[in-house]
């Protein structure tokens, strides 16, 4: 599987920077039927269904740097560029 692994530092307080890694999750569970759990001060998530079928990955969270790491399926590994653009984009705007 093709891995994205996009890693931002920041100097936030933990309970903010775990407020904003949530609001990514939703908005990826809106886009893409992705489903998300916390595990611990990560998140965990795939897609069983629709358009991102098969993606998998997290998004970690420490007191220094948040962490999105994606694998992605066979079907969308052509897009990795593009998915990699818009998860820097979303990163972003949440920090």
């Amino acid at each position: 599987m093709a891995t994205i692994d996009v890693r931002r530092p920041h100097t936030l307080p933990l309970a903010d920077v775990k407020q904003r890694a949530e609001q990514f999750a939703k908005t990826m569970e809106e886009k893409f039927s992705l489903v998300w759990k916390w595990v611990g001060d990560n998140i965990s998530f795939d897609a069983p269904t629709g358009i991102a079928k098969g993606t998998k990955g997290q998004v970690s969270v420490t007191t220094s740097f948040i962490q999105v790491e994606l694998d992605l399926p066979f079907l969308l590994r052509p897009l990795k560029g593009t998915i990699e653009s818009k998860v820097n984009e979303k990163l972003n705007t949440l920090m």
